[in-house]
């Protein structure tokens, strides 16, 4: 047979078909896949359980020491707190024994006041009466330009027998440019004279509540005590205007 030039020669060859060959490659092609993804996933699951396993130790770590921190803070807390308490505690005793210092001073100074008074009520005086003044007292009031004034008068002597007499409070001061006086039943409705009746062993308080005029500056207080009788004595005495505060 003649060859035709140019032309590509193959070489046939016959192969007995074999069909359960290919089915047992293509099962196993794909074991070995289903193999493989099995074994991806088993080590992917063993990554993420050692992952987790690890993120709930890290979770447990941190939550020792949240809790650990909290118990630190909550201590602190409690002595802050226990710091603040004794120091109101401190500051309320303080407060206690000051105020009780200063009642003490004041009982002392009270009883001290009234040991004085009785123990000239019992010394003999220069006057034959024994007759003088004792305590004067202006107190202020809620009311502008209203006072109360208190006059207490004594009798300084061995043996007391019962004084009698009169008393004038004249309030002096400044109207304007001018010396203006008022004695006290000017300003007072307490007091219904001006020569005020005295009749006492001891002592007696005369008192009342007075209201100044408009424009009217008292500057200071005259009292003037007579006793009446068959030797009558006459005191003078002068007081500054001095207001105490209630």
């Amino acid at each position: 047979m003649t060859a035709v030039k140019g032309s590509k020669h193959y070489t046939l060859k016959v192969v007995k078909d074999r069909p359960f060959l290919r089915f047992t490659l293509f099962a196993g092609v794909v074991l070995l896949f289903v193999l493989a993804s099995l074994v991806a996933f088993q080590l992917g699951h063993i990554h993420g359980m050692d992952g987790q396993e690890k993120a709930l130790a890290d979770a447990a770590f941190y939550k020792q020491k949240m809790e650990s921190a909290e118990a630190e803070v909550g201590q602190l807390q409690q002595e802050i707190a226990n710091i603040h308490l004794g120091a109101e505690v401190d500051r309320q005793a303080n407060e206690g024994v000051r105020k009780e210092v200063i009642a003490l001073k004041e009982s002392i100074a009270q009883l001290q006041e009234e040991n004085s008074f009785y123990r000239n009520l019992m010394a003999p005086s220069g006057n034959r009466s024994g007759l003088t003044f004792g305590a004067v007292e202006i107190t202020d009031t809620d009311t502008p330009r209203a006072y109360q004034l208190k006059v207490v008068m004594q009798q300084l002597a061995v043996n007391h027998n019962l004084l009698s007499g009169v008393l004038q409070v004249v309030i002096i001061g400044k109207q304007g440019e001018l010396e203006a006086k008022y004695n006290f039943s000017d300003l007072s409705k307490d007091i219904s004279a001006a020569k005020i009746r005295l009749r006492f062993k001891y002592f007696q308080n005369i008192e009342g509540k007075l209201i100044l005029p408009e424009g009217f500056e008292p500057e200071r207080i005259e009292l003037i005590a007579s006793t009446t009788g068959s030797k009558p004595v006459t005191i003078e005495k002068r007081f500054g205007w001095l207001v105490e505060e209630i």
